[in-house]
């Protein structure tokens, strides 16, 4: 270290101690995760949640409608959400939910419990592939039709479908949560979209009692329902 000229040895060394203890901890701090995605819940609304339940920090980076065109190009496939870990970029929102899931420990704990937990996340996958023309539709983010008609011709049947299988699930794991006695991303996921349609269509799911009560019941966990609580308010 550069000493001003009126250090005596001793104090030279232990300021020398000093700002290298300061330099090595400087260097082993990580920075939080970084997860970028729209002013919105979407995609992305799972993963946040995941971070919120397991009480870890990370950054929450929101671009609006405007600003996305700006950030497209450095994305690795073009498109959000992404995570960013320690400089290192993860795209596709499954993936980082598996990721940080299985980070925080909410990814199943058996291997026959993260296949169920990945079983759930991928049937989700299929219904929302199986709605968006409605939801997009019912968002206002595409026209694929007349509202109504794709909400009987093209949602209804998947809603009882998946809701039908789901149910089921629910019974057969009999703690309230679709796998483990104890919530996993998969959980998140699901009730966070069950947050979403019940938004477009406050009544679609009452014949489904038991979805609606395992919601609540994801929702009342004190982390999720105090993210819920003071998470900005968006229309997706």
């Amino acid at each position: 270290m550069f000493c001003c000229g009126y250090c005596t040895p001793e104090e030279e060394d232990s300021q020398d101690a000093t700002s290298s203890k300061k330099n090595n901890s400087s260097l082993g701090k990580k920075m939080p995760m970084k997860l970028y995605y729209f002013d919105g819940r979407g995609t992305g609304e799972a993963i946040r949640q995941v971070f919120k339940l397991a009480g870890e920090d990370f950054e929450d980076v929101r671009f609006s409608m405007d600003e996305w065109p700006k950030h497209k190009a450095d994305m690795p496939f073009g498109q959000i959400p992404v995570l960013e870990v320690d400089g290192m970029m993860i795209p596709q929102s499954a993936a980082i939910g598996r990721y940080v899931a299985k980070k925080f420990g909410l990814a199943g704990k058996t291997p026959t419990d993260q296949a169920w937990v990945d079983a759930c996340v991928d049937q989700f996958k299929d219904h929302y592939t199986e709605i968006n023309k409605w939801y997009y539709t019912a968002l206002g983010f595409a026209n694929h039709g007349d509202k109504e008609s794709l909400y009987k011709s093209v949602y209804e049947p998947a809603r009882d479908k998946f809701y039908d299988f789901l149910q089921k699930r629910l019974k057969k794991n009999g703690s309230g949560f679709l796998v483990e006695n104890s919530a996993t991303w998969a959980d998140l996921l699901i009730a966070d979209h069950m947050h979403t349609i019940l938004q477009l269509k406050p009544d679609t799911l009452q014949r489904f009692p038991e979805m609606l009560a395992f919601k609540k019941r994801v929702e009342e966990l004190p982390q999720i329902k105090k993210w819920i609580a003071t998470r900005p308010k968006t229309p997706f």
